[in-house]
Parts: structure tokens; C-alpha cells; sequence
């Protein structure tokens, strides 16, 4: 039996519906951008295998630390006891973060960061003894596939089947010159009953690549500040460059008081997730009453060898020509958008960092289930790209080792497509 026969007889993969999705490619290696199957084609990962590759594959500085790390040791409880690596990654961390952030809590995905986050706003209010537990979030956004990260992320097919299981939120626009005094009236009518602001900074990644502009975010933030409206930043997909900066709250004056990552924090090669947060919110959970402690944890908390890759990811990412690298593909980015947009076939081309993306002209409206994305999604993998559309909305989100003549390449193929469908 091939891999690929193997496969279907004993997995069933995500975001798939297994009775009408294309088998299963078998990959069996990965080298800087690419990735190679089984018959040894191979395929540019244009999309960073699901955003979390960001200096390219089996990169042999951290498959180096890595395997030092397994031959030291290779997880410890996190309850009770601590080691070198989570000690030294929570460190240096804070060091490039905005100034207010003070504690590292580590979980195990983006999903789980996210949930970290809301329990300790709502956690803190009922340390307080105040009754704030209403979260606003923004329409179409998307932060996990947990039940509080659902419950925070914009309704849709993904959640319709346990809408009724989750809790209340709070959905606004994203903000804009039309309708900033709109929304911060919003937050001001709800504000004695708002625990947290939850948002994806500048873009909305799984609801379309969605972009705004960080000056009305700014306003948002302020006036949720003088709400006392506690402030969420996800960026588990923003994190780490992907928006031209280290980190898209850099783009902001404003700055959130929890922070989540994942996705990147590692350079793709291991699970985790962590949650920062100001000192403010941490000392709120500093008692005498055992019963105010966070009690929130996973078996693989600061496993040691995912501490071990992230460690090793910064310090590729704080290299001067990995700023390079971004800043190189920002402005290719930059022109491939100036040059086709315009396209009859283009409804919008958005682009902010490194992330560009082109939304087809359809006759209905935006949909994740576009036939259109099929048919895209074949047309480059015979070309030997890994793009995966959001229905109608392609979007190139590579690694930052991604070289000219591969983004040329793509960028021909995508301009194909636009006179093929």
C-alpha cells in the first residue's frame, strides 16, 4: 500500500470533508521553502504549512538544538519545578516585547494561548470581586478551535453546530474613519459589564485576510483603556514578522495587556503556545486564598524541547538579514500588488508585511466555500505551490527564506491563473 492508501485508512485530517477532498499528498522531506513527496516532486510551501514556518524547513541550526536538548532532557512537570530553557525563552522574550508585558504563561497551541488569555481577564475580575464578564471581539474574527476561543471568534460554519453552547460576545466592525465614534460609544454604553477586548492586530487571518489600519486600532485601544476594558492582543499569526515588524503591536502607540503566541514562536518546528501578560493582571491572582490561582494547565507546559526550538527560531529571527529578508519581501509584495491591481478578475488586493492577498471577483459574496477555491488549489499544486485559498481570497504568506526567483515563479502562476479562471 502506498502512504497515501495507509493514510486514509486510519486518519481523518482537519478542515476536511474526507469523503469529497483530494488524498492526502505524502511528504516525506522539507528543505528551506520546500518540501518534497513521496515520487520526489516538489512543492514551494507558499503558505508556511498553515503560518507557522517562518525560517524554512528542517532548518539545521534548530534540528542542532533541538537534538541537544533531547539528550539532556526532554520534559519535566511545570507544576512545582521550572528548567533552563522555559527560564531563558521567558526572558528574552520579554525583552523584545512591549515594555508593560511582565509574565510568560506557557500552553501547548495558538488555541490554547487564547484561552489563557480570556480566563485570566474574566479570572481577574472575579478575583476582584467585580462582575465583568462580557467580551467584545471583532466580526469575522477567528481565534481557535476550542470552546473559549470559538466562542470568540466570529459566527460561521465553523461554529454553527455549537453556537448554542457558547457564550456571549460582544461583535463589532473593524474600525475605521466612518465608524470609530460608533464603536467607542459601543464600549462606553457596555463598559461596566466588559471584561476584555480580544483582537487580531491589523489582520484578520482566517476570515479572509482581512486588513485595517493600526491608527483607528489605536483609538479603539485608548478609549477601552480609559474604560478600563482589559486588552487582548492575538497574534499567534501576526507574531514574529509576519506584518514587516517584529510584532504587529509594534505598528501601535497603544499597547495590549495580554499578548498570545504560537505559529511561529518555534519556526514551525514544534508545538506551543504562550500567553504574556502585565504585572497588573498577574498580581491579581497573588493571595492567601489558594482559591483565586489560575488553575489552568497542560501535561506538556514548557516542554523543554519545544523551549528549545523556540530559543533557537529567535535567534535566526533576530539576525539582521532575516529583517532583511522581510523587508525584501514586503516590497516585492508591494509591486506584484501595484502591478495587477486593476485586474478585472480582482475584487481587492490586500497586502500588509509579508502577507499579500488577492480576493477573485465572484458573482456571490465572499465564501470559505467557494468553488473557486478548489479549483485554485489544484491549479497550484500542479504547478508545484502549496496555496491554500479562503474561498475566493488567495494569499501568499511565506517564509521568510523564500528567494526572488520562487516569489517570481509564484507570482507568474498566480497571474496565469487570473487569465485561466
Amino acid at each position: 500500500m502506498s502512504l497515501t492508501q495507509r493514510d486514509l485508512a486510519v486518519i481523518w485530517h482537519p478542515y476536511t470533508q474526507m469523503q469529497t477532498a483530494m488524498p492526502p499528498i505524502p511528504i516525506v522531506r522539507g528543505e528551506g521553502v520546500l518540501l518534497f513527496d513521496d515520487n520526489g516532486n516538489s512543492y514551494i510551501d507558499a503558505v508556511s504549512s498553515w503560518w507557522v514556518n517562518i525560517h524554512g524547513h528542517s532548518h539545521p541550526y534548530i534540528a542542532a538544538k533541538v537534538a541537544a536538548q533531547l539528550s539532556v532532557l526532554e520534559h519535566v512537570i511545570f507544576a512545582g519545578f521550572t528548567h533552563p530553557s522555559a527560564v531563558e525563552l521567558a526572558e528574552r522574550l520579554l525583552q523584545i516585547l512591549p515594555d508593560n508585558q511582565a509574565k510568560v504563561f506557557y500552553s501547548d497551541n495558538g488555541s490554547t494561548a487564547v484561552e489563557v488569555a480570556i480566563k485570566m481577564c474574566l479570572q481577574y475580575w472575579s478575583n476582584k470581586g467585580i462582575r465583568r464578564n462580557k467580551i467584545i471581539a471583532f466580526k469575522n474574527a477567528y481565534h481557535g478551535d476550542t470552546f473559549g476561543a470559538m466562542a470568540v471568534s466570529g459566527r460561521s460554519a465553523f461554529t454553527a453546530p455549537f453556537d448554542h453552547m457558547l457564550f456571549e460576545v460582544e461583535f463589532m466592525d473593524l474600525p475605521n474613519a466612518e465608524n470609530i465614534e460608533d464603536l467607542r460609544s459601543h464600549i462606553s454604553h457596555l463598559k461596566s459589564e466588559l471584561a476584555c477586548f480580544i483582537f487580531e492586530p491589523l489582520i484578520l487571518g482566517s476570515g479572509g485576510m482581512l486588513m485595517y489600519e493600526a491608527q483607528y486600532l489605536d483609538q479603539l485601544m485608548a478609549h477601552c483603556r480609559e474604560e478600563e476594558v482589559f486588552l487582548i492582543a492575538d497574534e499567534v499569526m501576526t507574531g514574529f514578522g509576519r506584518t514587516g515588524k517584529r510584532f504587529a503591536c509594534d505598528h501601535l502607540q497603544q499597547q495590549p495587556d495580554i499578548m498570545c503566541f504560537s505559529k511561529g514562536l518555534t519556526g514551525g518546528t514544534m508545538a506551543m503556545g504562550i500567553t504574556t501578560c502585565t504585572q497588573q493582571i498577574y498580581d491579581a491572582f497573588l493571595s492567601d486564598d489558594k482559591y483565586k490561582t489560575l488553575f489552568h494547565g497542560h501535561s506538556f507546559t514548557a516542554n523543554p524541547i519545544s523551549c528549545a526550538a523556540a530559543l533557537a527560531s529567535m535567534d535566526i529571527f533576530l539576525l539582521p538579514e532575516t529583517m532583511l529578508n522581510i523587508i525584501r519581501i514586503v516590497t516585492r509584495h508591494q509591486q506584484f500588488a501595484k502591478k495587477i491591481n486593476g485586474h478585472p478578475k480582482i475584487k481587492e488586493v490586500r497586502q500588509t508585511g509579508t502577507i499579500i492577498a488577492i480576493e477573485w471577483e465572484t458573482s456571490g459574496r465572499t465564501s470559505y466555500f467557494s468553488d473557486l477555491r478548489d479549483k485554485l488549489y489544484r491549479y497550484f499544486l500542479d504547478a508545484g505551490i502549496i496555496l491554500r485559498p479562503l474561498g475566493n481570497i488567495l494569499y501568499i504568506l511565506p517564509p521568510y527564506c523564500i528567494s526572488d526567483d520562487q516569489l517570481d515563479y509564484i507570482y507568474s502562476k498566480i497571474e496565469e491563473a487570473l487569465n485561466t479562471f
